[in-house]
């Protein structure tokens, strides 16, 4: 009997899906639980799996087309098998190029059609001319911030790298990746580097500025995951009456702590984040007020703790990875769940049970050099922890000035939810517990 291949539901907020790629190809034999595409959701990318066995009998949906949850993509079933009820309209694809959006220019804007002759390519990073032409729709190679700072760092030409990435963007692995192939330097049959005749260089005639071609900008559509993000943040910042509590912690004691521990096990690479995610989780089991979020007509406080981190992905966006029972771990098990979590987090592997579900969350941009922000609420949650960079500071103990180690937290609270002596009181138990790590064995 002939099964469908739907678009399915990846999360509670996922109301279309992009399919990125067939793994399987019309005519190719499919196993039941076998994977037949990828696709991309709000949240990650995920393979979709055969419901039963047979022959992929019909492709319906295009690589690049965005389609709503629930769409028919495909029709497996056996050959021969008359599939003719089963398929929507004349039963043609219902597209056979990708959309205007997949393509790089939203349908319905008036973007100005490029010129059919490419335009001369423009030096790129570090003065390296193009030895590719840039892509069609605007001559501006993807990449995301991080591969176009490691691009400038090696001295590399983004035009001559092939990007893995969403819709084809450059991100950090395939730097690395160019880098290692990159021819090596000379070496003498001595051992060692060829040594470069040193010469005066020459004074360089005037060089005339390049002419301008090309477009002056390019459109670029929102992903399945920016379109929730934006739809997220209209929901949460302006209905949501936000207010922020910011406190400064001695992280000392901890810096002791996050040394002693790395020195005992090399292997669990204790952070701050680690630490500050466990103080979070206990000082959240003392302020259950903490941890919880508005339903409308009422207040739900949650009996367990699971905390959200807020992670940045490779090709643009945030994702929320959850710790479960956070409340009940011990700081290794945090550290080691955290640092997988997110590692799966910024590849967009996570299965959907763990990115919802939270009733807290954390966003650290301290590694960053950020040394205060103020994060916006996820609801339905009632409060969110910002955390700040650990920097070296001057400050006055015992009417003496000296160096501390000092990190700000801020807190963003529904104040539905909670009040400002009740966010208050959960600042002063988390500076507690931090400044005084032992706490964290309780």
């Amino acid at each position: 009997m002939a099964v469908k291949v739907m678009m399915p539901k990846g999360s509670d907020t996922m109301t279309e899906g992009k399919v990125l790629k067939w793994l399987k190809q019309e005519g190719d034999a499919v196993s039941t639980g076998e994977a037949v595409v990828e696709i991309e959701t709000d949240k990650v990318d995920m393979e979709v799996e055969a419901m039963g066995g047979g022959v992929l009998r019909k492709i319906l949906v295009a690589a690049g087309k965005v389609v709503p949850v629930g769409e028919l993509l495909a029709v497996i079933g056996k050959p021969g098998e008359d599939i003719s009820s089963l398929m929507p309209g004349d039963g043609k694809p219902t597209s056979v190029a990708p959309s205007p959006a997949a393509a790089g220019t939203p349908a319905g804007k008036g973007t100005a059609t490029p010129p059919a002759t490419s335009p001369t390519p423009a030096p790129a990073a570090g003065g390296i001319p193009a030895t590719v032409p840039p892509p069609e729709g605007g001559g501006r190679v993807l990449a995301s911030p991080l591969a176009r700072k490691m691009a400038t760092e090696m001295g590399l030409d983004l035009a001559n790298i092939a990007g893995t990435g969403p819709s084809g963007r450059i991100i950090r692995q395939d730097v690395e990746r160019n880098a290692a192939i990159a021819p090596p330097a000379r070496v003498a049959p001595g051992g060692g580097a060829v040594p470069s005749p040193v010469r005066a260089p020459a004074p360089l005639p005037p060089r005339p500025a390049p002419p301008l071609t090309g477009p002056e900008f390019f459109d670029e559509p929102l992903s399945s995951m920016r379109k929730t993000i934006a739809a997220r943040l209209v929901q949460s910042k302006a209905p949501v009456p936000h207010f922020y509590l910011t406190i400064e912690v001695d992280m000392k004691r901890a810096k002791e702590l996050r040394e002693s521990a790395n020195l005992l096990d090399p292997e669990l690479k204790l952070s701050y984040n680690d630490i500050i995610l466990k103080a979070c989780a206990s000082a959240l089991r003392r302020h259950p007020q903490v941890n919880a979020s508005f339903q409308g007509e009422f207040i739900r406080f949650h009996n367990r703790v699971h905390l959200g981190m807020a992670v940045a992905t490779e090709g643009g966006g945030l994702i929320t990875p959850v710790i479960r029972n956070a409340d009940a771990k011990s700081l290794p098990e945090i550290s080691r769940e955290a640092k997988d979590l997110a590692a799966r987090a910024r590849t967009r592997k996570l299965a959907p049970e763990e990115f919802v579900g939270s009733t807290f969350s954390v966003s650290n941009l301290g590694m960053m050099g950020i040394e205060e922000f103020s994060a916006v609420i996820n609801p339905p949650e009632g409060a969110i922890l910002a955390v700040g960079a650990v920097a070296g500071k001057p400050v006055v103990r015992e009417g003496r000035v000296e160096v501390g180690l000092r990190c700000r937290l801020t807190l963003s609270c529904d104040h539905r939810v909670v009040d400002g002596a009740t966010g208050a009181k959960f600042l002063e138990t988390l500076k507690q517990t931090i400044e005084n790590p032992s706490y964290l064995a309780f």
